[in-house]
């Protein structure tokens, strides 16, 4: 069984995929974070988003890996707060704008999913990754809404970065994602549409649920 979640950053897919994910007993896949470890990978190595082909070759070497407490591990070290990080933050949607690192990516996310039931968060989850996922729900909210909870999130977290920029780091990341060459973000009339800016994390797990058990 898949289940795909997509959605704008600071939606709360990652939250809800992981709540779910929990209540039914199911392996949670984190794409977006994959994509963090490849933006955290060409950082270490110096590189900048000009060398295109050096991130498509790192892409393909390095090891991501996740473990039940949704800990992200690149090449073996712990990054999953790392990856978070606001230098991260600012390349990832352009590290994932490149084809050939989409390519090997949606590669990995199809050989991670092989014969288990799992949940799956991110852009193109729904229309590239599994486009005959089972379910197919698109989490949205207002960018306002969203950038608020991404500053909780993140002073939570130790990082710092003002309520200013992760708006304006958002605002960017939607046209970006709304305007890559492969796996652009965008609603079809499969997915169940969310809107969430009034409701609450338990509010939408519930829904979700709720229409996981009725089909």
């Amino acid at each position: 069984m898949v289940i795909g979640i997509d959605g704008p950053a600071g939606s709360g897919k990652g939250t809800v995929t992981k709540l779910v994910a929990e209540k039914l007993n199911l392996i949670n896949i984190d794409t977006g974070a994959m994509y963090r470890c490849v933006a955290l990978a060409a950082i270490q190595k110096h590189y900048k988003l000009e060398d295109k082909d050096k991130i498509i070759q790192l892409a393909k070497k390095i090891k991501i890996e996740f473990d039940a407490d949704r800990k992200v591990y690149l090449d073996g070290d712990d990054v999953s707060h790392r990856i978070r990080e606001k230098d991260v933050t600012s390349i990832v949607s352009q590290i994932s704008s490149i084809v050939e690192v989409r390519e090997e990516m949606v590669k990995q996310q199809r050989k991670m999913a092989e014969g288990l039931d799992v949940i799956m968060e991110g852009r193109d989850i729904t229309t590239v990754v599994f486009p005959d996922a089972d379910y197919q729900f698109y989490l949205d909210a207002s960018v306002s809404e969203r950038a608020r909870r991404r500053y909780l999130q993140n002073k939570e977290e130790g990082i710092e970065m003002s309520y200013e920029e992760i708006m304006d780091n958002i605002e960017k990341r939607d046209y970006n994602d709304m305007h890559k060459e492969v796996g652009s973000l965008m609603r079809t009339d499969r997915q169940i549409y969310i809107d969430s800016t009034d409701m609450t994390i338990d509010e939408v797990v519930d829904f979700v649920i709720q229409k996981i058990g009725e089909k």
